[in-house]
């Protein structure tokens, strides 16, 4: 049987992670939810901390994965979105306001569009560019706090946003890795393969595992990763913080390996079979045996230092988590908690360790709520990204968003749009401008650290 091609009915998501990448094919039946038509894993190995490393490499694991997805499916795929992580993505608020021309005129689609493109073009910090351009809330005159202002009238409209940049160079590598991608059709012609949205993983995550209720409550999405950790904030259905920590369970597996004097195959095995997030659960009478190497006696490891180890890192990532959530500022307004999703919510006790260290309630986010039954087996926290982006591809088109990868090639020959009366804060929202001095030591301090981390986790691998 023939492929057919993807079109406005499919939706492919791309998740180019550091351990795996992974690409799913679907479409939403008539009740809302999502069916997956095929799905495919391949190993990572050309990605590290979420960014791209080796291209070559990147772009066979990603037509691999295309390719095993669009076989299951029996469609052609040349159309993805994919999602991008990595500890140089940044985020910031901005807002921008401007006069309307008729204050009869009721607002539009059209206007609305308008302005958020216009965010596309604002000056970011040299190397970076930006990612996406999330709307927060409006001000319609002195009305303030209008999530939806289509159809409202008034003289001066303002913009809140949640702006996402990250470095160019990484940005740049994602498209040639998909652009490089040799992918073809059943008749074995070539595809050419294009991004259409380029989506922060946190954001496709929190699509796929929060409910609109903990979104308004006020809930932290965290997203345990192989290379990274990532976190998004919610508040009254608004996105108010997000971030990209350089640790995930790979740091986990390193530390095993060297703790226990293992393989990192070894350790990989133990993290994934014996893995325990609270030591309290274990005993130093509970010994694992793993065979020796090429003849050698075998490796008996108990299971409390294996789980001492695996608490201290996990412990030490949830203290950064920690860090972002005061400095979010929304400490209090959290009634939701935390959901940890990703590869490292699969640990056992990974629940009271991040309770214990944050002092919030949490749970584990599976994506099953959106996803139809009898669908492919998903429903795991490891695919909470990749399901994630197709659900964000579905509702960019309903938006009629542009993309950032249309800006993005916009930008190249497009000049700034003039009179654009902006006001940027970059400072998180809820913190007093009387602290802004006593934050920028904090930060200085944090990230002095997790620079000694990263120093320290590297010079591990070398050895």
């Amino acid at each position: 049987m023939s492929k057919s091609e993807v079109n406005d009915q499919f939706y492919v998501g791309l998740d180019i992670g550091t351990t795996k990448i992974c690409a799913m094919v679907g479409t939403f039946n008539p009740n809302g939810k999502l069916v997956i038509l095929g799905a495919g894993i391949s190993e990572s190995k050309g990605v590290h901390r979420g960014v791209v490393a080796n291209i070559d490499i990147t772009s066979t694991a990603i037509a691999k994965a295309i390719t095993m997805a669009a076989d299951k499916a029996g469609v052609n795929i040349d159309e993805v979105n994919v999602g991008i992580a990595g500890q140089h993505i940044q985020s910031m608020h901005q807002s921008y306001k401007q006069l309307r021309n008729n204050k009869f005129d009721v607002i539009s689609e059209a206007e609305i569009h308008a302005m958020r493109e216009k965010m596309m073009f604002i000056n970011v910090q040299p190397g970076h560019e930006i990612i996406d351009v999330v709307p927060q809330d409006y001000t319609i005159d002195e009305e303030s706090g209008i999530q939806n202002p289509i159809g409202h009238a008034g003289t001066e409209i303002k913009g809140n946003y949640h702006i996402i940049t990250g470095q160019f160079s990484a940005i740049e590598n994602i498209a040639q890795c998909v652009k490089k991608a040799d992918v073809k059709d059943e008749n074995g012609n070539p595809l050419k393969l294009k991004i259409n949205y380029l989506t922060l993983e946190p954001l496709a995550s929190a699509e796929a595992v929060l409910s609109p209720e903990e979104k308004e409550a006020g809930v932290v999405l965290v997203d345990i990763g192989g290379g990274t950790t990532d976190i998004a904030i919610f508040h009254e259905h608004i996105i108010r913080h997000s971030a990209v920590l350089p640790f995930g369970g790979n740091s986990i597996t390193n530390d095993i390996t060297q703790g226990c004097n293992v393989l990192k195959s070894q350790a990989e095995a133990l993290k994934r079979q014996f893995g325990n997030a609270w030591p309290d659960d274990t005993s130093d009478k509970e010994i694992i045996t793993i065979p020796g190497i090429k003849g050698r006696d075998p490796k008996e490891i108990s299971m409390q230092n294996l789980s001492l180890i695996i608490h201290a890192r996990m412990a030490e990532i949830m203290e950064m988590v920690k860090f972002q959530i005061e400095l979010s500022g929304l400490r209090d307004k959290l009634s939701a908690g935390i959901v940890v999703t990703g590869g490292g919510a699969l640990l056992k006790n990974i629940r009271t360790l991040v309770e214990d260290v944050t002092g919030l309630s949490a749970k584990i986010g599976y994506p099953n709520e959106h996803l139809a039954p009898g669908t492919y087996e998903v429903k795991s926290p490891v695919f909470a990204t990749c399901v994630g982006l197709m659900i964000t591809e579905k509702i960019y088109r309903d938006l009629n968003y542009t993309s950032a990868i249309e800006i993005r090639e916009e930008r190249k020959n497009r000049p700034k749009p003039p009179n654009e009366e902006t006001k940027i804060d970059s400072k998180p929202l809820g913190l007093k401008k009387e602290k802004i001095d006593e934050r920028g030591d904090i930060i200085r301090r944090f990230l002095e650290r997790i620079r000694r981390i990263i120093e320290n986790d590297e010079e591990g691998n070398l050895n």
